[in-house]
C-alpha cells in the first residue's frame, strides 16, 4: 500500500511514512518480548510497574484523594505495567485501588486483546486517543509511547526528508521545505502532549512520561528495529518498528504553554533510584531463587545504569498547577 501510494503520487514526507508504517505494524502483531522485536521496561522487571503504581498513589494523595480518579495509560503494550501497578495498589493502597477507573489508550486490536486477557474487568474502557477520556481528575502514564509518533526532518540544505520509489525499492529523497530551519520536528508528539497538558490544567491530575530522548538540537534520530536488531527503515514498510528520540525540551515547552506545571526531565536512572528501585529489587531477590535473583539484579542495572537505559531514557511529569512536586522530581 505504501509503495503503491508513492509510485502513484510521488515522494512521501517522512512523518506520513512513519505514521502509515506504525499503524500497520502495531495493528497486526504483539511486538514485545523475546519472540517480538523489542523489550520495554515493564517486561524487564515487575518492579518498574510497581514503582510507577506507587508514584500514582503518592500523587493521588497529593491531589486530595479524589474518588473516582481516572488511571490511564497511553500505549499499554500487553498490560504488564498496569497489572503490576494495580497489584501494588491492591496490596498497599486499597483506597486508591477502589477509586481508580482504568482507561487504556490503545488502537491495536491485537494488543487490546492481550490487555483484556491480563487485566480483565479492571479496564473501564479503551480509547483511540486522549480526546475521548471522561472528564475528571486524571493520572496518566506513557512509557515508550511518544517515540513511536511521526517526526519530520528538515535537512541542512533547506529541504525535507522524504521517501521515494525506484522500481520496487524505496529510497530516501527530499521535498522542498521553504523557510524552515534544519532539525528534527516532533510535531505529532508535541500536539499530543499539549492536549494532555491542557486536559490536566483544566481537570486536575498529573501525567508521567518516560521515553528515550534528548533536550533539543537533534537532527536525525530515526531508527528501525526488527528481531531485537537494527534494521533498514525502508526495507520492510509496516513490518519493522520505527521510532525517533523524543525532544523533551519541546514537549516541556508546549506543556507549559498549555497551562500545566512541568517537572523534569530527569534521567531514568536517577528517577528510578529516587523511587526505590534498588530497595524493591532487594526485597524481590530475598524471596526468589538464586538464578531469578540474578536476573532481577541485572534488570535493575539495565534500567538504571548510565551505559544502558539510565541516561538515554528520561522521565518528565506534568501536573495541575499547585500540586506538590511528584516523587522522583523533588529538588
Amino acid at each position: 500500500m505504501i509503495r503503491a501510494e508513492i509510485a502513484e503520487r510521488g515522494p512521501m514526507r517522512l512523518d506520513r511514512y512513519i505514521a502509515l508504517c506504525n499503524a500497520h505494524y502495531y495493528a497486526t502483531r504483539d511486538p514485545f518480548g523475546r519472540a517480538g522485536d523489542f523489550v520495554t521496561a515493564p517486561e524487564i522487571t515487575q518492579a518498574f510497574g510497581e514503582l510507577l503504581g506507587a508514584w500514582c498513589v503518592s500523587v493521588w494523595e497529593g491531589m486530595g484523594r479524589p474518588d473516582p480518579v481516572l488511571l490511564a495509560e497511553a500505549g499499554p503494550g500487553r498490560g504488564t505495567l498496569m497489572a503490576d501497578a494495580l497489584r501494588l495498589a491492591d496490596r498497599v493502597a486499597p483506597g486508591f485501588a477502589a477509586a481508580a477507573r482504568v482507561h487504556l489508550i490503545e488502537t491495536s486490536p491485537v494488543l487490546r486483546a492481550a490487555q483484556q486477557a491480563r487485566l480483565g474487568g479492571r479496564v473501564a474502557a479503551w480509547h483511540d486517543d486522549i480526546a475521548t477520556l471522561p472528564e475528571g481528575p486524571l493520572l496518566l502514564v506513557a512509557n515508550e509511547f511518544l517515540d513511536a509518533l511521526p517526526v519530520r526532518q528538515i535537512l541542512h540544505d533547506g529541504r525535507e526528508r522524504a521517501v521515494g520509489c525506484e522500481g520496487e525499492r524505496l529510497v530516501w529523497t527530499t521535498l522542498p521545505a521553504p523557510g524552515e530551519p534544519p532539525g528534527e520536528r516532533g510535531e505529532a508528539a508535541c500536539a499530543w502532549v499539549a492536549a494532555l497538558a491542557a486536559r490536566i490544567a483544566r481537570g486536575g491530575g498529573a501525567a508521567l512520561i518516560i521515553d528515550y530522548g534528548h533536550e533539543g538540537g537533534a537532527t536525525d534520530t530515526l531508527q528501525a528495529v526488527r528481531g531485537h536488531a537494527p534494521a533498514d527503515p525502508l526495507a520492510a514498510p509496516g513490518e519493522t518498528d520505527l521510532t525517533a528520540h523524543v525532544d523533551f525540551a519541546a514537549v516541556a515547552a508546549v506543556s507549559r504553554a498549555a497551562g500545566a506545571a512541568v517537572h523534569g526531565p530527569v534521567p531514568q536512572g536517577a528517577f528510578l533510584r529516587a523511587l526505590g528501585l534498588p530497595e524493591r529489587t532487594a526485597v524481590l531477590c530475598r524471596a526468589a531463587r538464586p538464578d531469578t535473583a540474578r536476573q532481577l539484579q541485572a534488570a535493575a542495572r539495565r534500567l538504571m545504569d548510565a551505559d544502558a537505559m539510565g541516561l538515554v531514557f528520561k522521565a518528565l511529569a506534568l501536573a495541575a498547577p499547585g500540586l506538590p512536586a511528584p516523587p522522583g522530581f523533588v529538588p
